[in-house]
């Protein structure tokens, strides 16, 4: 069987869900009760600013993401090897892996939205050409400080986040370190850095509060590019928020362990590409 991967905030784009939300009435109604206002009329209508927001963004992936796995299931029954997700995404895993049900997780990665929607002093940039451990020990040597590492995307991608003024200007030092390019990212929050942790607080005490339960299918966990216990699940949970997204591991792991078949389920394909460096990159 398959590993099914969901991506996260990003990906959203106009439009996305058209062929869903007339197949899926009832999950459509239970996010719009959750959320107050109308995920259909988020995504087919014509804010596209207000589409990209955090707090709105978060939720109506999450939504849309599900509804496609849904659908792939009707057409093709199977039981996923793994699932996993990046950032976002490993909610729509964790959801259909049995450890929440629909309304919770969507309230969770509401709440999750808004809390990171909250610390907006921030910014990120994608860093292309540098390995792994090169770009963590140059991102490191910034001598300005606030910037870290927040995803490891690819085998020459990584995204650093940090403080507002510290990101912009550390393009030049970057291309100087080997970078061939320094892509700055339309986010308003320094996501997966030590600058979220007042929301990782906050979060922490909702998920504390919150009913889980061990996942029925291995989901890959970001922070540590490991499937998740149930012990784990609340505090890895929390901390994703300003750790890093261990992606590239992840997709390791599944290729250490014979998986040869992720298929995606989101808006537009965002993971793929990275995946398919990944296993590029692997012996077989």
């Amino acid at each position: 069987m398959p590993a099914f991967a969901f991506p996260g905030q990003g990906s959203q784009v106009p439009g996305m869900g058209r062929d869903l939300f007339d197949l899926f009435p009832d999950h459509v109604r239970e996010a719009d009760e959750v959320l107050g206002w109308s995920v259909p009329e988020l995504c087919l209508g014509t804010d596209v600013e207000r589409l990209g927001q955090t707090r709105f963004a978060q939720p109506a992936i999450f939504v849309v993401n599900v509804l496609g796995y849904l659908r792939f299931q009707r057409r093709c029954p199977s039981r996923p090897s793994y699932l996993l997700g990046h950032s976002l995404g490993e909610y729509c895993a964790l959801h259909l892996a049995g450890a929440f049900d629909f309304r919770t997780g969507l309230a969770l990665v509401a709440r999750r939205g808004e809390l990171m929607a909250q610390a907006a002093s921030g910014a990120m940039a994608a860093v292309i050409g540098l390995d792994p451990a090169r770009a963590a020990s140059v991102t490191a040597g910034w001598p300005g400080g606030g910037i870290w590492v927040a995803n490891y995307n690819a085998p020459d991608q990584i995204v650093v986040s940090g403080r507002a003024d510290q990101v912009p200007a550390a393009e030049q030092y970057f291309l100087g370190e080997g970078a061939t390019a320094y892509l700055p990212l339309r986010v308003s929050g320094a996501f997966h850095s030590p600058l979220m942790r007042p929301a990782e607080q906050e979060f922490a005490r909702v998920l504390a509060g919150t009913p889980v339960s061990p996942p029925r299918i291995p989901v890959i966990s970001n922070l540590t590019a490991r499937p998740y216990t149930a012990a784990e699940l609340r505090p890895t949970l929390s901390a994703q928020i300003s750790g890093s997204v261990r992606w590239t591991d992840s997709i390791r792991l599944l290729l250490d362990r014979g998986e040869t078949r992720v298929v995606e389920l989101g808006s537009r394909p965002m993971l793929t590409p990275m995946i398919q460096k990944i296993a590029a990159g692997r012996p077989g």
